[in-house]
């Protein structure tokens, strides 16, 4: 990896997205949005995109910027457009929000803020499709983890087409029949398509190789591995074409969602092998953080997967997808992103200080960057805060979830703090800050470009 080429604003998007993490916390904690409100009413429109664009796109936009190059040897398409690429994501969050914020009759109305938000955000995700399309396009054959990522970013298309036609119909500019009832019918496959296609499906390619990486383990790439790719793409195919096609004719999008999931259950279980398999074939015998907590994310999500299938069984999961859109946004994606994002910052921070001087000075290791004991009970404390707050869902209990949620964020700031830390070489000795030729790291961007 020395010598890797950094993207140079990664680190704003991570910051962007820790921000937007942080307001989204706060929000709940003042029982904003869900389950003080329905979940279709403005208020928790309004956290629910918070989460999802402001906190997660953003963190998986960097990240890909970033790691995309790593997964198939090939420098990134254009390091130019990630800033014009994060200013027009921003600016349509705020579009947005500003909707829904006019449904709610908290600002005046305007015609143009849907009509904005929907522009900027297929804009920004746009030119991030086209950046990171480029890139993967000139390295065929790709390698599995990076097929991974091209279903993934197929998926963001469609989360981000369907986002336009809802945009376009709420802000009264769309009235075409079809398109009143995509909107009507369509939540389910944004849904699937944004948390389970884009956020997850993507998270799992790059794991594949990041955790093989961190852990010094062979990188998979046999039958279950593929089996995991297959199966997923087919959930996602299913659900996603199938559930557009059963919405033209008239059809039921329930019953190719539920076809869908059983092709998805099978892959998160092959999924859930070969983590199991990198975890024991590792040759970094003493787990660091950040491989730790990723295993615990990975046991939310079966955990999850174990509640949904109670309450289908149950006949009570559509009385309670809250609970589970919670969980998997915050138990699973948002355990897996803070517990990547510590090692990431450090790794980045590195090779960004290090990277250039190494072998002519002496140079702190990746972990002295870090000190795992100070973060630990950070997320040990997020992760049970998160379990708390469902649980409060689940029992009908809104101030137990919105002093849960509280905990979430004092949690989430005490990582942030480490981070920032971690950025500021803080934990490293001062003999070895600051060698020759190394100067301090921005917060907010890389000062180099490696070739």
């Amino acid at each position: 990896m020395v010598g890797v080429a950094l993207s140079r604003w990664t680190m704003s998007y991570f910051a962007a997205a820790l921000t937007s993490l942080i307001i989204a916390e706060g929000l709940m904690a003042a029982g904003f949005g869900y389950p003080a409100a329905s979940i279709a009413a403005p208020e928790t429109l309004i956290l629910v995109h918070i989460v999802t664009i402001g906190w997660l796109s953003l963190l998986m936009c960097g990240a890909l910027f970033q790691f995309v190059p790593v997964l198939i040897a090939r420098p990134l398409y254009s390091n130019m457009l990630p800033l014009p690429t994060l200013g027009l994501l921003l600016a349509g969050l705020l579009a947005l929000l500003l909707g829904f914020l006019q449904m709610a009759g908290t600002v005046p109305p305007h015609a143009g803020y849907f009509a904005g938000a929907a522009i900027l955000l297929a804009a920004g995700f746009g030119l991030a499709l086209w950046n990171l399309g480029r890139t993967l396009w000139a390295a065929r054959p790709l390698p599995l983890p990076a097929r991974f990522v091209v279903v993934g970013l197929c998926c963001l298309g469609v989360t981000v087409f369907l986002g336009i036609v809802f945009a376009l119909v709420l802000g009264g500019i769309a009235t075409s029949s079809h398109l009143l009832d995509a909107t009507t019918f369509g939540l389910p496959i944004h849904v699937i398509a944004g948390l389970g296609g884009w956020l997850t499906f993507s998270a799992v390619g790059v794991s594949y190789r990041l955790l093989a990486m961190f852990m010094l383990a062979p990188e998979l790439d046999g039958p279950t591995t593929r089996g995991t790719f297959y199966c997923g793409t087919a959930a996602l195919a299913v659900a996603i074409i199938g559930g557009i096609a059963a919405i033209c004719t008239s059809g039921s999008v329930t019953m190719m969602v539920s076809a869908a999931g059983v092709l998805g259950l099978l892959g998160i279980a092959l999924y859930g092998r070969d983590m199991l398999h990198l975890y024991r074939a590792r040759k970094r015998r003493t787990i660091e953080l950040n491989s730790r907590m990723a295993g615990v994310a990975f046991a939310n999500l079966a955990a999850i997967l174990v509640i949904s299938i109670g309450l289908l069984v149950a006949g009570n999961f559509s009385q309670h997808v809250g609970i589970v859109v919670f969980l998997v946004s915050f138990g699973w994606l948002s355990s897996l992103a803070l517990a990547k994002l510590y090692k990431i910052v450090a790794f980045l921070t590195w090779l960004e200080c290090y990277g250039p001087v190494l072998g002519k000075t002496a140079t702190p290791r990746v972990q002295d960057l870090v000190v795992e004991r100070r973060a630990n009970k950070w997320f040990v404390l997020y992760t049970a805060a998160v379990w708390c707050a469902a649980a409060g869902l689940a029992l009908d209990a809104p101030l137990a979830f919105r002093l849960s949620a509280a905990v979430m964020l004092l949690a989430t700031c005490g990582i942030v703090r480490q981070l920032l830390r971690t950025r500021r070489l803080a934990n490293v000795q001062p003999t070895l800050r600051l060698p020759k030729g190394v100067r301090p790291p921005h917060l907010l961007y890389c000062w180099v470009q490696q070739p």
